[in-house]
Parts: C-alpha cells; structure tokens; sequence
C-alpha cells in the first residue's frame, strides 16, 4: 500500500500541452458517452493505494472539460470522463505527469506474463540470498567469536547486504523518491527510511567494532516485505483474473465481407452494419444478429445455462459466445467496445471502484498514516534519548516504529472483499457495477419484483392467434416489429408467421408503461395496455388470467390479443428463500390485477399491486423509503427504469433493455431468479468480512504500535508483523471464493 500527501497541482493543469498526434489518439481511443461527453481509460502503474488515488482523481478533476474521474486500483485504470467545448481531449497524461505518474492509454494484458512478479520474485530471490548468509555468519558471531573474526564477519555481512539494498531495495527506493521529488510521501518513505537507518548503524558499529550489528535486520526486512509485496500481488491477480479471462475470450480480429470479398480486420475496427464471417470453433467478435446459417451456440458465458442455443437467421447474439456447429453470417449492431462482453468486463472493473461507506473510512484512515507514523517515530527517537541517553538504542526503537505502524491492513480491508467479491458474483452469472452496491444489498429488508421478464421469463407467447383477423395481424406487425418489449415481440413473431405485408407508418412511438401508438394518413393506431387503446370500448375481462392487449384505431378496438408467459426457473424458491429471512417481498407490474393476482399467489407473494404506470412504481419505491424501508428493486425493461434507479439498490437481467441495465446495479445474466438470494448472501458475507478486517488492521496496530515505542520490537520483528497483518487481511477476503474440490 502507499499513501500519498495533498499535493499542489497547479503547474499541471494549464492549458493542454498534448502533440496533435498524441491528442488525436486519445479522442480515438475514448469512447462515446452521448450528448458530447467521452471516457478515456489510462493506465496508471504508480498508483498504490488510497491517498494515491485522492491525488490522481483530485488532479484530473481539476482540468478543464473533466467531469470525473475514477481509479480502480487493481487494474490501475483510471477512467476519466470529460467534455469539451473544441471535442479535444484535456492534457490527462501531462497533469498525472506532474505530480509524479506516469500514464498510458489503458489495454488489457493479453500475455500471460506478469512482468511485476517476476520483478518481486528475482528481488526476493536477491535479498533471501544475502539475508541467509548473513544470518550464517550472525550465528559465528553471536556464539562468541573473537575481536578479529567478528571484524571479518561484519565486514563480509556489509558486502552482502550491498546487493540486497542496491537491487532489492530499489522497489522501494525508487518509489519513494518518486513522492519525494514530487512533494509527496507514501509507505515506502519510511520503509526506505528503516532500512537506510540500520545500515548505516551498522556500518558505523562495524567501523568501531561493537559486538553487534544489524545487517541481517536491514536484509531480512527487505526479505519480508518482498514476501508480503509479492503474495498481495498473487492474490490481487488471483482476485481480479475474471477481467482479464473475460477479455481473452474476444478475438482479436475477424473476417468481414466488404465489396464482396472477405477482408481480416482487428476487431475494433469492425462497424455496426458490417457483415461479419464467424467459422464454427470460433468466438463471436461483436454483437449482431444472425443474416445466414444455422448452428449451435455456448451461451454459458451470456446465461449461465450449459445446454447450447440454437441460432437461425434474425437470432441475436452476443460478442464472446462460442459459435459450435456451423458457419454463420451475422450483421455487426455495435462496436467491439460497446458490445455486451465489453460490457460486462467494465462492470467487473468498476466493482472494486465504487466510494462505499466502509471504504471512505479506510481511506481517511490509511491518508492519515504519513504524518502520523513519521511524527510518532520522531517522538519515540527523542523520548528514549532523554530517557536512556543511548542515541543507538533511540535510533533502533525508531526504525522499530517506522516499520510496524503501516496501514496496509486498513487499506486492504474493503477495496479487497470487493474485488474477491466481483468475481465471486461473476462465477454466479452476476455482474456488479458498483462496489458500492454490494454494501447497499446487504442492508435491504424488502424486495419488490416487476412482473414481466423478471419473475417470468418475458417471452410471452400469443395464444389465440388464430382469432385475430389477418388485417389486424399486418397492423400490429408493422407497429411492433421494431419494439423491445415482450409483449411486442410476441406479438410480432406470431404475426410474421400469418402475414407478409405491414404498412408503412408515417411515425410509430413507444409510450412506457402504456404500448405503441403509430400514425397513418391521419389516423391513430394504438396498441397496449387495453384502457389506453380503446378506453372503455375494448373487452377486458377482469377474471381472465393472461395478459392482453388491444389494437384500436382512433379508439375503436380492432383486434384483442391474449399473451401467456413462462415463471422463471427456480422463483418459487427464491421468494421463499427471502420470505425465510424476514424480507417483504411484493410484485410491482403494469399488468391487470387478475394476471398478477394469479402470479403472486402461485408465488405465495401476499402484498402485490397491479395496473402501475412507471410513475406509480417509483411513487411506491418513495414510500418504502420515506417509511425507513431499503429495497431491493428488481425489474427490467423500459418502463422499469426509473424505478431501478430509485431504489435503494437494484437488479436487472441481461435480458434486460439497455435503459434498464444501465440503470441496475446488478445484472444477472441467467434464467435463474436465484441470482438474487445469491447476490444477497455474497453481500452480506462481504460485509461479515470487512468488519472482521477492520477488526484486524485496528486490533494490529493497537497493539502493534505500543509495543514498538516501548522497546520491545526490533526492526526484524517489526517487518514480519507488518507483514503478516497484510497477509492475514488478504487471505481472510479471500474466504469469499469457493473452496477447491478434491480431484
């Protein structure tokens, strides 16, 4: 961990300074928000730790045309929105630049080498060498050796320690001139600061040739901190290897079909309209629909289900889906960087990123370890030297202090449980976009469902097609071909397979929460919700247990339309599940009272309310909160949005409309409704252990600290305490994954 002071940005945030070609790639490799607003990712590999990240987002929000900035400090992402009036990007590079980081445009690892482990592992290597030998040599010495060969001994120690200082030690040398030069200072300042501070006392007692030195504390410090720096290191890979699993599975390129000739491009280079070749053994590149072929899909990766899908022409598919069978066709709808898989991989890194209320207390503790820590070492040096009058022991009990007071612990107690916690969902088809969020689940105590493709599937079916004229069937085909609500699609599909001419509207328009409503030659064509269409005119018989629609034509009823849909597998118990916990669980849908009447009961959901437009479901979200009430919203689709996004916390499925699963905090991307007891116990086992972390890191250094100022701690004890406490923060986040089955 490192943890960095307040830094004066000014210098850095003049006017851009950026090369034409370096602007230019930037605004390239940003990515389109809407209303002129973009996001450029960088790389930023000095970012350590919470202070850090104050300071990086502190000086990006301070340039002109930035309207935020987010680091995630596993990736060591920062993602910077910004907007200005030229369309140009700020100089984002320039100003991390100077207050000491150095940045690049962000891209995924694609090589399996981790050039950072190998670095720890060859300066461990380094430093166990040397701090082994030297040990051998402190026994000789302490066993009772004479004048001449201690003198010897001490001599060769200080040729061994040179190495492990010069090139072990570098890690943390040249971090901590890094926040020097830059009016900075992080954990590695003292660390530097302890090691220097024992050589040089050793150096000084081997010129007068005291009975004792402490070269081997000087190398097995560096020894042990290596060690704690490159398991935090394993780990955090270990934690976050989803991201990087997710991104391996899109291809780097993919053949198109341009002019008529199949032409290899890389994949971002691929457009939406473009018709792109997909061989069977091959990974779909982007997002699309299928134009030609037929074949199966793994979809095991989109919907947690095993069992392949099959694909034919108009079929939807998404970037990362493993194509099995046979060739397809398909035509591109979004670009590789906007397609669902890309998607899902800015979730998972936005995981760990999330402000929560248990990590903005970590990290107002762990900022304030710089003056603390340094003050307190300098008030121990001076209190033992008017005590004892010993300067050397002064010193020692320093160093002591300046090793062991390290906030480490502190700072991994939450951003860890998220990351293990990200990929702990994402093994359970969920996929969080806030940290945040995962706290907020754990404290709901009621759930309210939407009806339509969250407790049902949303692929209703028209049952009595046969009874709808064919003229009426061409009028609601060519109003709902182009919609993405269920009840459209049903109806659409049944109608394609009865007629083959639509007409062609002036204008159609989707109204939320009411249907479609299409203008032809100054007649109004409305199709939905019955009392919207016709008003009083249409049939709706209240006892009846499906779904209907009408078609009306300047308020007259044309045709009605009788829509049947499938529970989600495994609803039953999940309502049960939550009931058990104590949870008010209630269904919030448009839908006549008769159809989710007859739902809920098939559910054993008491409290549902029915006939709601997307305004009444969030009046009905309100009133839970003004009662005291936290609620878990979830739903998806267009007129379910607004809700989503005022609910104390949300979900959606994949399934889900854009708006929709822009809105959620959580997606599922399975057919399953268990996703959402799963999501809720991971949330709160999280928070079990972040509250057992922060008993942890304060329990470490209640006790830890005193006892260093005290006397009672060398600087060798001092490294592996601080060592361990990391380690057991980590390994105790790291509960959260599942155990490995026996082979």
């Amino acid at each position: 961990m490192t943890c960095c002071a307040p830094v004066d940005v000014q210098a850095a945030l003049g006017e851009p300074k950026l090369s034409g070609i370096l602007r230019d790639e930037i605004r390239l490799a940003s990515r389109d928000l809407g209303d002129g607003t973009r996001q450029t990712d960088l790389s930023v590999p000095g970012v350590k730790c919470a202070a850090c990240i104050a300071a990086v987002e502190r000086t990006l929000a301070k340039l002109p045309g930035v309207e935020a900035a987010r680091v995630n400090l596993s990736t060591k992402r920062v993602a910077v929105r910004w907007n200005t009036a030229d369309g140009g990007p700020p100089d984002l590079i320039g100003a991390l630049r100077g207050i000491g980081y150095e940045a690049h445009l962000f891209a995924l690892e694609q090589d399996a080498k981790d050039p950072e482990l190998a670095r720890l592992v060859r300066a461990l290597a380094v430093a166990g060498f040397c701090a082994m030998n030297i040990m051998l040599l402190s026994v000789s010495v302490w066993s009772g050796a004479d004048a001449d060969t201690r003198q010897a001994f001490h001599l060769i120690s200080a040729l061994l320690a040179l190495p492990a200082l010069v090139y072990s030690g570098r890690i943390f040398y040249t971090s901590a001139w890094s926040a020097l030069r830059h009016g900075r200072t992080n954990m590695d300042v003292p660390i530097s600061i302890g090691v220097s501070l024992a050589f040089a006392l050793s150096l000084y007692d081997t010129r007068h040739n005291a009975p004792h030195v402490y070269f081997d504390a000087a190398t097995s410090l560096l020894f042990f901190l290596l060690i704690g720096r490159m398991l935090d290191h394993m780990m955090r890979e270990r934690a976050r290897s989803a991201v990087a699993g997710l991104a391996r599975l899109a291809p780097a390129g993919a053949t198109v079909i341009r002019d008529g000739q199949p032409l290899y491009l890389p994949v971002l280079e691929i457009e939406p309209g473009a018709a792109v070749l997909v061989a069977a053994g091959e990974r779909i590149p982007v997002d699309g629909v299928v134009e030609l072929g037929m074949s199966e899909l793994d979809c095991s990766l989109v919907s947690g289900e095993t069992a392949p899908r099959w694909a034919a022409p108009e079929s939807a598919v998404q970037a990362g889906v493993m194509n099995l069978t046979g060739p397809l066709t398909i035509r591109a709808t979004a670009r590789a960087e906007n397609s669902f898989l890309a998607e899902m991989v800015r979730m998972m890194e936005a995981a760990e990123g999330g402000r929560a209320r248990y990590r903005r207390l970590a990290d107002r503790a762990a900022a304030l370890y710089s003056p603390v820590v340094h003050t307190l070492a300098l008030l121990s040096f001076l209190g033992w030297l008017f005590v004892s009058g010993d300067w050397h022991v002064s010193v020692t009990i320093a160093i002591a202090v300046l090793i062991i007071t390290c906030p480490c612990a502190l700072g991994l107690a939450v951003p860890f449980v998220q990351v293990v916690a990200a990929r702990r969902l994402f093994e359970r088809g969920i996929m969080i976009k806030d940290g945040s969020a995962l706290e907020r689940l754990a404290e709901i105590d009621g759930v309210a469902f939407d009806k339509t493709g969250t407790l049902t599937l949303g692929r209703p079916t028209l049952v009595n097609a046969d009874e709808v004229a064919p003229t009426a069937m061409q009028v609601a085909l060519g109003m709902a071909m182009g919609s993405r609500h269920p009840a459209a699609q049903a109806i659409a599909a049944a109608a394609a397979q009865r007629v083959s001419q639509v007409p062609a509207f002036d204008r159609i328009e989707e109204v939320p929460g009411l249907g479609l409503e299409a203008w032809l030659g100054g007649v109004t064509y409305r199709l939905g919700r019955p009392d919207w269409a016709a008003g009083q005119g249409a049939w709706d018989d209240a006892s009846a247990a499906a779904s209907i629609s009408v078609l009306a034509r300047d308020g007259e009823p044309l045709a009605t339309f009788m829509l049947e849909d499938r529970v989600r597998r495994e609803a039953p118990e999940t309502v049960s599940n939550l009931a058990r916990q104590g949870l008010a669980v209630e269904v919030l849908s448009g839908d006549r009272e008769a159809v989710v009447k007859n739902l809920a009961s098939r559910l054993g959901i008491r409290d549902f309310a029915a006939g709601l437009l997307p305004a009444d479901k969030v009046a009905r979200v309100a009133a839970h909160e003004a009662a005291g009430q936290k609620v878990l919203m979830v739903g998806d689709g267009l007129n379910d949005a607004p809700a989503l996004s005022a609910a104390y916390v949300s979900m959606a499925p994949a399934t889900a409309a854009d708006i929709g699963r822009n809105a959620a905090d959580f997606v599922f991307l399975n057919e399953s409704l268990s996703a959402v007891s799963d999501a809720l116990g991971i949330s709160r086992r999280s928070r079990r252990l972040i509250f057992q972390n922060f008993a942890l890191a304060v329990g470490y250094n209640a006790l830890a600290v005193p006892v260093a100022v005290l006397g009672y701690v060398t600087p060798l004890v001092a490294a592996v305490a601080m060592s361990s406490s990391s380690i057991i923060v980590v390994a105790n986040a790291m509960r959260l994954l599942p155990a490995r089955k026996a082979r």
